[in-house]
């Protein structure tokens, strides 16, 4: 008698340099998702810190360091900040359409406009629009791109793709793999912060508990635009707990005083390359 779930083997990438703290390294402990359980898998995985890349599934596992914080948003309980409400209001008019997860030239035109102006430098710069294309359609779990389109002219024609995300549903929450935007609109400000609202308001009506926005890391100026999100919680060794709102307090105005932070990054940028390919997110 076979069981009806095999048990997930392991592995762990070789140390590299870290890509959020310097002088420091990371290692990965990863396993594959496939098989008819693939689902049920990344969403057990996903409770307990890890996230999705392409077919692995893989989390931070540092012999030295354990900066990197798994954090998810209440998206029940969540309410928009002055500034969110000013966000949500002036981007209200644009349309977001949840596709499957399939690739298309416009998206990628858009993702290489991003990265050359936000990650000049990042390894994901050399991507061509077949390492998109796999990005994206290699999935064995419930994944969708959702795009972010001003309104047509014509009301009936397709407007101008500003932004997009892949994302997954799991069984509890919406989890934000890797979101793009056009990062010089010249009237649209915080379309990153747009993409996350609209992904709260969503997991919300679906009635799902949660939005999971990867890895925070405290003192990488370019993961801060998390903590903005309330009420936030944090995987630690006992499980799932809720910031302290001084806390959270604290380390939004550090944010505040950070340029880097005050417009938002996509969600997603928790290491863009593991050790043997595999891009992640």
């Amino acid at each position: 008698m076979t069981a009806p779930v095999r048990f997930p083997r392991f592995f762990v990438t070789s140390p590299a340099p870290c890509p959020y703290l310097p002088g420091r390294s990371e290692r990965k402990v990863f396993t594959e998702l496939k098989g008819p359980h693939a689902d049920s898998l990344n969403d057990a995985l996903g409770r307990i810190g890890f996230r999705r890349s392409q077919t692995v599934a893989y989390r931070p596992s540092c012999l030295d360091c354990q900066a990197c914080i798994s954090v998810r948003v209440v998206a029940s309980e969540f309410s928009p900040s002055s500034t969110q409400k000013r966000n949500l209001k002036r981007n209200s008019d644009l349309v977001a359409t949840v596709c499957r997860p399939w690739s298309t030239s416009e998206q990628f035109e858009l993702l290489q406009k991003y990265l050359g102006v936000r990650h000049p430098e990042g390894g994901m710069t050399s991507m061509d629009e077949v390492d998109f294309a796999d990005m994206v359609e290699h999935t064995p779990v419930t994944s969708y791109i959702i795009e972010y389109r001003e309104p047509s002219a014509d009301g009936v024609s397709l407007g101008r793709l500003v932004g997009a995300c892949l994302t997954d549903k799991q069984c509890d929450g919406l989890s934000m793999i890797y979101s793009f935007y056009d990062p010089d609109h010249p009237t649209r400000q915080g379309l990153g912060n747009f993409i996350i609202l609209d992904h709260i308001r969503r997991a919300a009506d679906m009635g799902l508990a949660y939005v999971y926005l990867g890895y925070w890391v405290e003192g990488s100026p370019r993961m801060q635009y998390k903590v903005r999100y309330r009420p936030l919680e944090t995987l630690a060794r006992g499980g799932w707990t809720r910031m302290a709102e001084d806390e959270q307090d604290r380390l939004i105005a550090v944010a505040a005083s950070n340029p880097r932070s005050v417009g938002g990054e996509a969600s997603g940028k928790d290491g863009l390359a593991m050790n043997g390919g595999c891009s992640v997110g």
